[in-house]
């Protein structure tokens, strides 16, 4: 990880902060994004890549997993490419949410996770895409934004990690316990949250007890349904 207080760090910082003079105008913003993002956050084990796939493919989005985010945030001609296929405003949007988002001590000062969040912005942009983990959530917002959690008991979480790894129980457990730990230590430490606050969901959902399809299906009601709320309905 880059020192977040080398000068690395404030060259990416004063390249996100506007200058006098250079101020955008809030109309050409204020449209983007142009369609919803699903970001869906989950309990290890829950089966939150599978009901993602599931929600994917009955809406038409494209799906981007936690290592796929991962990847483009790293190469940075996939990353400029993503920027090259958006729409006019897109990135002056990107740099006005990452700008707003280190104001707020949202996010922390490593540019490796300023980067992370740029990705996940880029792709918000465009609308109508799945973001599974990384914080997207807390990353894009909460009115173009459907953010879901995904839970499930600790018994049935540690058996479909055991099933998809072939593990004994106790190394299914531990790898659960490994998992949680993990992505509640990366949401608290970079985007100052942590994943246990429900009320920071729009919907959260128990997939032990729904199953996988149902699961799906209500997620895809309720992107529907804040679509409409939001853009209108074409037909």
């Amino acid at each position: 990880m880059i020192d977040p207080h080398s000068k690395a760090f404030d060259r990416t910082y004063e390249q996100l902060a506007p200058h006098d003079g250079e101020r955008r105008q809030s109309t050409e913003l204020a449209a983007l994004p142009r369609g919803l993002t699903l970001a869906i956050s989950r309990e290890a084990g829950s089966r939150g890549a599978s009901i993602a796939r599931r929600v994917g493919a009955q809406l038409g989005w494209d799906i981007y997993t936690q290592e796929m985010v991962e990847v483009l945030a790293q190469e940075g001609a996939l990353h400029h490419e993503i920027a090259n296929e958006l729409p006019p405003g897109a990135t002056e949007w990107v740099d006005d949410r990452l700008q707003h988002l280190l104001l707020e001590q949202s996010i922390s000062r490593n540019p490796q996770v300023i980067e992370l969040a740029r990705v996940i912005a880029l792709l918000a942009a465009q609308g109508e895409v799945v973001l599974l983990g990384r914080g997207a959530g807390r990353v894009l917002p909460r009115a173009s934004t459907l953010h879901v959690r995904l839970v499930a008991p600790l018994a049935d979480r540690i058996a479909y990690m055991g099933q998809c790894l072939r593990l004994t129980d106790e190394e299914a457990e531990e790898q659960v316990r490994r998992r949680d730990h993990r992505r509640s230590e990366f949401l608290s430490t970079h985007f100052h949250g942590k994943p246990g606050v429900v009320h920071q969901y729009d919907m959260v959902l128990n997939t032990g007890f729904l199953g996988e399809e149902i699961c799906a299906d209500l997620i895809v009601q309720a992107a529907k349904a804040k679509m409409d709320a939001l853009f209108g309905n074409d037909e």
